[in-house]
């Protein structure tokens, strides 16, 4: 059974939106606090956001900063990413994950999704 499992990559002109959704197990929504990050060809994987399990404490790398929203949806048992003004520096394989295990922004994750791509055209 797939833990982590994403949806709403595309393809998208400069400026514009998306939505990004991972659907979670019960035990893994209920016990760990998730986070996306995103790897474009050629590059490691990036920190994006972060979520605590509680919803209260939420953090985001700079460069997506008042462009993304991370949030959850607690009865679809959801996390999602919404994704607005986006350019094309932002085209790449976005991951969700939980549980971190050396602090939010490393990619020390115990679970990970399998990725789903997104892709901003100029």
């Amino acid at each position: 059974q797939e833990q982590l499992v994403e949806s709403g990559g595309g393809l998208v002109q400069a400026g514009g939106s998306l939505r990004l959704s991972c659907a979670v197990s019960e035990d893994i929504f209920n016990g760990y606090d998730m986070g996306w990050f995103r790897q474009a060809p050629g590059k490691e994987r990036e920190f994006v956001a972060f979520i605590s399990r509680s919803g209260r404490s939420i953090y985001y790398v700079d460069s997506v900063k008042g462009r993304f929203t991370i949030s959850y949806d607690y009865a679809k048992r959801t996390m999602s990413l919404q994704m607005n003004s986006l350019k094309p520096e932002d085209t790449a394989v976005y991951y969700c994950a939980a549980d971190p295990l050396l602090g939010y922004e490393t990619d020390a994750y115990t679970f990970w999704g399998q990725g789903t791509q997104v892709t901003v055209s100029s």
